[in-house]
């Protein structure tokens, strides 16, 4: 049985709506409104084999920051509530990815504690835009997925100067970093702790 949640949020700022399927083959459909996001999006939803459908209709017309952090919200709840239950999920996962003369580690632990760690951030936040995108937004992004999910989520930027390479590196990391934590191990047949529970 595949694995997935819809969610919509509506404010003042945003309104949006996903859908996403973790045990999918890497189907986009992305449409946020700000170009270079909706790359990052595509390039986590084929990099994770993830299926995943995003619209996002946000108040441009200031900037982009509230459509980025509420779209990191909802992709978090989706994600906290297609794992589900959490049985058989070998919890963990981690991912270092290079691309060019970047290279990002990312790691996540699915245990119900949200708790966000970037290191390394200054060597893209250097550079104020990526096209139409804001860069200290990812940061804005990331910390919402881990607390909405409540996911540990670890970055370590361990080289780059390219700000777009560092990024796009950043957001396929934590794609198969995601991946790997929820795959189905046959061998746990329970929830993967200790306590019995997470």
């Amino acid at each position: 049985m595949k694995r997935g949640a819809e969610e919509i949020r509506t404010t003042g700022e945003t309104n949006i709506r996903l859908k996403l399927e973790l045990d999918g083959t890497g189907q986009a459909k992305i449409d946020t409104g700000i170009g270079f996001f909706d790359h990052m999006l595509d390039a986590f939803t084929r990099h994770g084999l993830f299926d995943m459908e995003v619209s996002v209709k946000g108040d441009l017309e200031v900037d982009g920051h509230h459509s980025v952090e509420d779209c990191g919200i909802v992709l978090g709840t989706a994600i906290r509530k297609a794992v589900g239950d959490k049985r058989g999920i070998r919890r963990y996962g981690y991912f270092v990815l290079p691309m060019d003369e970047a290279l990002v580690l990312c790691a996540v632990d699915l245990c119900d504690r949200p708790y966000f760690v970037l290191t390394g951030g200054e060597k893209y936040e250097a550079v104020p835009m990526v096209g139409d995108f804001d860069t200290q937004l990812v940061r804005e992004f990331f910390y919402s997925v881990s607390y909405a999910a409540g996911m540990n989520l670890h970055f370590r930027i361990l080289e780059g100067t390219n700000a777009h390479h560092i990024i796009e590196a950043m957001f396929k990391a934590f794609s198969k970093a995601l991946d790997m934590a929820v795959w189905k191990d046959p061998r746990i047949e329970d929830v993967l702790s200790t306590k019995g529970t997470l």
